[in-house]
């Protein structure tokens, strides 16, 4: 179909020539001329216009015709798809009326089953009622024959039950009870006896000196230094005694703090191989092996741990446990000790049916406390063992095997036995401990431990044996007349409190340092 305004725009076209024309002067002639072709042009274009309406018209109508050709085909697929739904509900709810009348029949016939069950009951009732008539009634007769009601009966012949069964009961709980004991102790044997047959541990003895070879006697005159500057910040460092002259090309650490001591003898070591023997050094040197030790520390946890399998376990308990590796008791290495333990307690649990992992842990956890105890703090190994194991989340078993396993508490689970009984076989076996070396070791560390508790007390280091404590105090609380005070206070102390051979010198060490570094 044309459009209306293709049409006018033609009309206006031809207008507007006209009007061009006029306004040229062109002759009344030309004029005429002009409008004629005017005319044929729009007669032209009106003709045009015609034929493209009616060619719009026709391919309209041809559209509109498709357009109903496809809707009635989509509405007679419309309506089949709708006759094969109202077929599909049309069978589903003739399914359902069959199911609903196969219902109604079972339903029926379960009424008639409950009916004849219902009938049957009442039957058995009223012969139930007539066979209990009739045993009253032979009851009765027979309490009239003899004489007695049945209760009468019935508690004569318990008694005579109860007297014939009396001494054989007796007599078979007393068999029960030796045959439990006997039973009981064989196999208590048995379990300690293959627990230790299982166990085989190597025992390392305590010692209190190391020693370090040195290349030359020359080597002795660099460690002291000059006026002995060296061999005083070493021993102020490291907390040792460092004997010199006592031995050729060798030189003794001393120390009853095995820690202290390994830290001493790496740093020494790594000095003389170094050359460069001076206090800055030194300091740097043995901070360096201190770091070190803390990792051998944590390595030694991880493996003991690991090689138990007790599974997972807090870092500080595995640092604690790390560090019994540098503790002794009696000289008997408390890791050695507490690893022995945890294996046993562990051969007893399976032979018990009990948890083995978790008499493992008790075994391991029992002498934690030990571990503190090298870091000065107060209290006893099982009371400072309990409240850190209980403060990192451990299970209520294995804190009662650390507080009971010297009875300071009384064991509330066989788990808490087991571990008593490791810890027993353990330190009671022969060579495992020695009483004099334990002894030298107390009086060493409560010689520190006096030292440390007075006030501005830094370090204290228990030297020669124990027969001279160095005490290193704050320079900023306490001044240089207070240090002989302290040392008169701390020498009164030890005099009261303290049993020792021969004298104890105490020296107190004030240091200010000053230091600026050059840019």
């Amino acid at each position: 179909m044309m459009n209306p305004i293709f049409i006018i725009s033609l009309s206006g076209i031809a207008g507007i020539a006209v009007g061009v024309l006029v306004m040229m002067g062109i002759s009344r002639a030309g004029l005429n001329k002009n409008e004629q072709k005017a005319e044929q042009l729009l007669k032209e274009a009106q003709i045009e216009a015609d034929a493209k309406i009616k060619q719009a018209v026709l391919e309209g109508k041809t559209q509109a015709h498709d357009l109903r050709i496809e809707a009635e085909k989509e509405i007679k697929e419309r309506k089949q798809e709708t006759m094969q739904f109202e077929n599909k509900l049309l069978r589903r709810e003739d399914n359902l009326n069959f199911r609903d009348e196969a219902l109604t029949q079972k339903e029926k016939q379960i009424s008639d089953k409950l009916q004849k069950a219902n009938d049957k009951l009442a039957s058995l009732d009223a012969k139930e009622k007539k066979l209990q008539e009739q045993i009253d009634k032979q009851i009765l007769v027979l309490e009239g024959v003899a004489k007695m009601s049945s209760q009468d009966a019935q508690k004569e012949l318990f008694a005579v039950v109860e007297k014939k069964m009396e001494h054989e009961t007796v007599a078979y709980i007393k068999d029960k009870e030796e045959e439990a004991k006997a039973t009981a102790t064989e196999k208590a044997q048995n379990i300690i006896a293959l627990a230790i047959e299982r166990m085989a541990q190597q025992e390392t003895q305590e010692r209190t000196v190391s020693v370090v070879a040195i290349p030359g006697e020359e080597m002795k005159g660099r460690i002291i230094g000059r006026e002995g500057r060296n061999i005083r910040c070493f021993e102020q460092a490291t907390g040792v005694e460092l004997n010199i002259d006592d031995t050729p090309d060798l030189i003794t650490i001393t120390c009853f703090n095995p820690i202290r001591r390994e830290v001493a003898r790496l740093a020494l070591e790594h000095l003389i191989k170094d050359g460069r023997i001076q206090p800055g050094r030194i300091e740097e040197v043995v901070r360096k092996y201190q770091n070190e030790i803390d990792q051998e520390i944590m390595k030694a946890g991880e493996e003991a741990v690991f090689k138990l399998g007790i599974g997972r376990i807090d870092r500080e308990i595995v640092r604690l446990i790390g560090t019994l590796k540098y503790r002794y008791s009696y000289g008997q290495n408390a890791l050695q000790h507490s690893m022995e333990v945890a294996y046993l307690a562990g051969c007893m649990a399976i032979e018990l049916g009990l948890n083995q992992q978790l008499a493992k842990r008790a075994g391991l956890l029992h002498d934690i406390g030990k571990a503190l105890n090298i870091e000065q703090q107060e209290g006893s190994h099982v009371e400072l063992g309990y409240k850190f194991c209980k403060k990192h989340g451990e299970k209520d078993i294995v804190l009662n095997a650390i507080q009971s396993h010297h009875y300071d508490v009384e064991p509330k689970y066989l788990t808490s036995h087991i571990v008593i009984a490791a810890d027993t076989i353990s330190a009671a076996r022969p060579g495992a401990r020695k009483e004099s070396a334990q002894a030298y070791i107390n009086r060493l560390e409560n010689l520190e431990k006096i030292a440390g508790g007075f006030e501005g007390v830094q370090q204290a280091y228990a030297i020669q044996a124990g027969r001279e404590i160095r005490i290193l105090v704050n320079p900023d609380r306490v001044d240089d007349v207070t240090c002989v005070k302290l040392a008169r206070n701390i020498r009164e102390k030890i005099e009261n409190e303290l049993t020792y051979p021969g004298q104890i010198k105490v020296n107190v060490i004030r240091e200010v340092r000053a230091q600026e570094v050059a840019k």
